[in-house]
């Protein structure tokens, strides 16, 4: 299943029901300036497979999860801003926070995600993509 991604795009694997989540989704299909980028809820069968794979504990990751074929998988604060790196300007200067080691900025990153759902909401059900949107999800 991770091979039906086009070799030249990315996933972002997420929090399905989380509103946090969705709003993000949401705002890097925006500003993704050069469609490089695909979703899959962290529910779905492929997103399973790949974190399967990566042996990846989700339930010590709770996170958002960027995949590459060739490159793997990053975790936490460095695939946000590896995420926002790809963005239009001024969003893919937040790649320069790269700079600092991950256990500093996976401190304040693990802080939101343990209140994201208190702070932001859950939903009952992952979104579902409108038709024009759905050709940038796997299932």
């Amino acid at each position: 299943m991770p091979n039906s991604l086009p070799k030249h795009k990315k996933l972002i694997l997420f929090d399905g029901v989380c509103n946090l989540c969705n709003y993000s989704v949401q705002y890097v299909i925006k500003h993704d300036k050069n469609n490089i980028f695909m979703f899959s809820t962290l529910q779905s069968d492929i997103a399973k497979t790949i974190i399967t794979s990566h042996k990846i504990d989700i339930e010590k990751t709770d996170s958002i999860l960027l995949y590459h074929r060739d490159k793997g998988i990053v975790t936490k604060s460095t695939a946000a801003l590896k995420i926002a790196y790809h963005l239009k300007f001024p969003n893919n200067l937040l790649g320069v926070f790269l700079v600092i080691p991950s256990s500093l900025r996976d401190g304040i990153y693990d802080f939101i995600a343990k209140n994201r759902y208190r702070w932001f909401g859950k939903r009952d059900r992952c979104m579902i993509p409108t038709p024009d949107l759905k050709s940038k999800f796997l299932e």
